[in-house]
């Protein structure tokens, strides 16, 4: 079975078995009704996938998996802000009259800044440590920056990732502040495995441990029957994934030089209530 849908299962029963409610506080989101949107929250979740065994793609039910490839390459290669250049729609609703989500995400991993090795932006401070300092404990990124919060179209979620290499092995952790376990984790979990897996192609390293923090994990109120529904379904093996081994170079990456064969998944579900 899929160990992406084993955690999945075992994160959403924890939280609607000994989660935290909070009706009837005051909460930011709301729904389209303008009622508010209550969730079952649990603090400090933390989820372990080993990618030398599998890419965590859940069966559950499908993950659009080419969409969230488009967008993980959206904001750490093209280190882009323009929605215009995402080939989607997933961010339209954060974009201003300038097509631009603000100075959120791509625009903050992009922004140049100086490191011992000279001027560079944090992805190229990544992959030039990751090639040249692989011993360092400081390979990391940040895109929380308070200067600029009030100037983004959302604050971000995935707000930080930080490399380790231990042997031949690139491990990584993915924080965020907040997760909504149905509308997200299933998509958030594969983008960043995806992320660490490029990095150790071209840097030279085996697909190591994606961790996952989540401070805030969370399922909202009109999504506990879903949740419920979908985490009692049949669960089917991972499904194979490949990426193209002749690609050296992270700037280099299409999403035709990544595969994903025999995948079998419930089916999608649709609809979902979205809280804003």
């Amino acid at each position: 079975m899929s160990r992406m849908d084993e955690t999945f299962v075992e994160t959403c029963s924890r939280i609607l078995n000994e989660g935290f409610s909070t009706e009837g506080e005051e909460v930011r989101a709301r729904w389209a009704d303008g009622a508010p949107a209550y969730t079952i929250k649990t603090f400090g979740v933390v989820n372990r996938y080993d990618l030398s065994e599998e890419m965590p793609l859940m069966t559950l039910r499908p993950t659009a998996w080419k969409t969230a490839a488009k967008e993980i390459l959206w904001i750490w290669q093209k280190k882009s802000n323009d929605v215009r250049e995402l080939g989607g729609h997933i961010w339209d609703a954060w974009a201003g009259e300038d097509h631009t989500i603000g100075k959120a995400y791509g625009y903050q991993l992009g922004l140049k800044y100086r490191f011992p090795q000279g001027e560079m932006d944090q992805v190229d401070n990544v992959l030039w440590q990751l090639k040249n300092k692989p011993q360092s404990r400081r390979i990391m990124t940040n895109i929380y920056n308070f200067n600029d919060l009030m100037e983004m179209g959302l604050e971000p979620c995935a707000y930080s990732m930080t490399f380790n290499v231990t042997g031949n092995k690139l491990n990584a952790i993915l924080n965020q502040r907040s997760q909504d376990m149905l509308a997200a984790n299933a998509f958030n979990v594969f983008q960043y495995s995806l992320l660490t897996m490029m990095f150790a192609q071209v840097c030279g390293y085996e697909p190591g441990e994606l961790v996952h923090v989540i401070s805030d994990a969370h399922i909202y109120d009109r999504h506990i029957p879903i949740v419920k529904e979908l985490i009692s379904r049949p669960q089917y093996a991972a499904p194979s994934f490949r990426i193209n081994p002749d690609v050296k170079d992270f700037y280099d990456f299409r999403l035709e030089d990544f595969e994903v064969g025999e995948y079998i998944a419930g089916p999608q579900v649709k609809n979902i209530p979205v809280a804003e």
